[in-house]
């Protein structure tokens, strides 16, 4: 929410019109913060993808993506409300480096899921909720 106030204010403040990155900034933080951990918690309560330190490396990867992503994009959206038309070099890269981590988080957590899937395969278990099915022998 501050991230939206921020830039309603700023660039009212500086009679700023055009295309800023600051724009968009609050529904990527929705988006990936928000969104997607509501869809890993109903995951986790399904599957309890949540006891294994491979969670645990994803959670730490992805929001260390977050945060350096949508700093860049802060720091962007501001250089351009200031009137920098050249950003330096560095900001793209660390913005690289902050999708990098996401893309990371994400691996880890689809190979949480592949294994966690294969442990109740293997033990013939259901997911958590999913009632079980009757087996019949002729």
């Amino acid at each position: 929410m501050l991230s939206g106030l921020f830039y309603r204010e700023f660039t009212k403040v500086k009679d700023f019109t055009g295309d800023t990155q600051l724009s968009v900034l609050h529904t990527h933080l929705l988006a990936l913060g928000m969104l997607v951990f509501l869809i890993v918690l109903g995951l986790d309560k399904v599957f309890q993808l949540s006891e294994s330190k491979l969670f645990t490396s994803f959670f730490w990867f992805y929001n260390a993506g977050i945060v350096v992503t949508v700093g860049m994009m802060g720091v962007h959206g501001t250089m351009t409300v200031l009137g920098h038309d050249d950003v330096p070099e560095v900001v793209p890269l660390v913005a690289g480096l902050g999708h990098i981590l996401l893309t990371v988080g994400l691996v880890l957590l689809f190979i949480r899921i592949d294994k966690r899937l294969k442990e109740l395969k293997a033990a013939k278990q259901p997911p958590a909720g999913e009632p079980e099915r009757a087996t019949t022998s002729v």
